[in-house]
């Protein structure tokens, strides 16, 4: 008899391990399934996506031309610096620079120009993009709010802005389309 009773303890410790083990995994599996939808909607939207990056075709700019194309809701600046406009960022020493940085280190190819177009000191957006608008003393691009002066790199020369105008992440797809962002 008592082989009998510890049989059947033997058995009702099983059952009852089964009952345990299935009811947790139908628990986590029914929590995670509730879950997914919620976690799913932290993702990014369709529009957002397609605003993460734009490709711009360079051919029809034309050698001292610029365009500005928008990117991530800011406009980003593209130019296709003629030689003299390369000889007058590369010729400037970087000591003389509130924000040191080598021309060289702000392009992929020396004849192709990208930054984002907005001043650093309050977020104003710079002239300089269209023949008619004011350059200021270093021929590249002037913020007339404040009265920050850039080269023709985009770097800070004069004025109240702390850094330079910053280069987005870009990639040439081929020699006349980038790829910003």
């Amino acid at each position: 008899m008592a082989e009998a009773a510890t049989h059947a303890a033997g058995q009702g410790e099983t059952r009852r391990d089964f009952l345990l083990y299935a009811t947790t995994a139908v628990g986590t599996v029914g929590t995670a399934l509730a879950l997914w939808p919620f976690v799913h909607s932290m993702n990014p939207a369709a529009d957002v996506l397609a605003l993460s990056s734009t490709e711009v075709d360079l051919a029809p700019i034309a050698e001292g031309q610029s365009v500005t194309v928008t990117w991530r809701g800011k406009p980003v600046f593209i130019r296709h610096r003629t030689k003299e406009e390369i000889e007058k960022a590369r010729s400037v020493q970087d000591s003389a620079l509130p924000d040191p940085q080598k021309d060289e280190d702000r392009v992929k190819k020396p004849e192709w120009l990208v930054m984002i177009g907005v001043c650093t000191h309050l977020g104003c957006v710079p002239l300089g993009q269209k023949a008619s608008d004011p350059k200021g003393e270093f021929e590249g691009w002037f913020c007339p709010c404040h009265g920050s002066h850039y080269d023709t790199s985009g770097r800070i020369r004069k004025g109240p802005a702390p850094t330079n105008l910053p280069v987005p992440e870009y990639a040439f797809l081929t020699d006349t389309t980038i790829k910003i962002g």
